[in-house]
């Protein structure tokens, strides 16, 4: 994953108004962390950060009063209308540092025909390194047919990659397709017709008393 650099500015104020103001600039507060160092706080290019965030793993190089700073999306606080960012907590790294993250599952060709596939998980939790994370895995649909399963142990992960759920966590379950149900009108008039032979013979009872 290639780095994306970002060029940041140093935070001395903060509370809810001077966020109101970096928001106004067209900026975004947050915080560049490290277990065991002393929290960075920066305002960060409120457009930039938002192309940067499409992926939620980026790899971004944080440059802060001269120096750059390798760092993960930990957290990402948005509006909850419009989608804007409002917040976001940075995770220092170094190269061939294992990080913890999560990626989606992206299924791709189809089932057999009548079978219906459902995604039980559409991310799962990796450990990689952390200039190398993967945007996705990938799983294959092709050739599925009803009852078939996908289990994590059965992703192909990209060299570097390893699992951090349980090995028969289930990721793809493939069921059958739910019968439609009948019409109301036609129930209704296998209702009519059914009744229509009690009511028959009701009517010839009460004629023979």
């Amino acid at each position: 994953m290639a780095e994306i650099k970002i060029d940041a500015e140093p935070r001395t104020e903060f509370g809810k108004g001077a966020a109101r103001r970096l928001r106004r600039n067209q900026q975004v507060p947050g915080v560049l962390y490290e277990l065991g160092q002393e929290p960075i706080h920066v305002a960060l290019p409120g457009h930039a950060l938002m192309l940067a965030l499409k992926n939620s793993n980026a790899l971004l190089s944080v440059k802060v009063s001269g120096k750059s700073h390798l760092a993960i999306p930990k957290q990402v606080q948005r509006e909850v209308l419009r989608g804007f960012i409002e917040h976001v907590d940075l995770l220092k790294v170094k190269r061939g540092e294992k990080v913890t993250v999560d990626i989606p599952v992206h299924a791709v060709g189809e089932a057999i025909s009548g079978s219906l596939v459902v995604t039980e998980m559409s991310e799962i939790t990796i450990e990689a390194e952390a200039t190398h994370i993967p945007e996705y895995v990938e799983v294959s649909l092709d050739g599925l047919d009803v009852g078939d399963q996908i289990l994590a142990s059965q992703l192909e992960l990209p060299e570097g990659s390893t699992l951090a759920i349980e090995d028969d966590m289930l990721i793809i379950n493939v069921t059958s397709q739910p019968t439609e149900p009948e019409p109301e009108e036609e129930v209704e008039a296998e209702t009519e017709e059914a009744a229509a032979p009690e009511e028959e013979a009701e009517q010839a009872d009460e004629e023979s008393e």
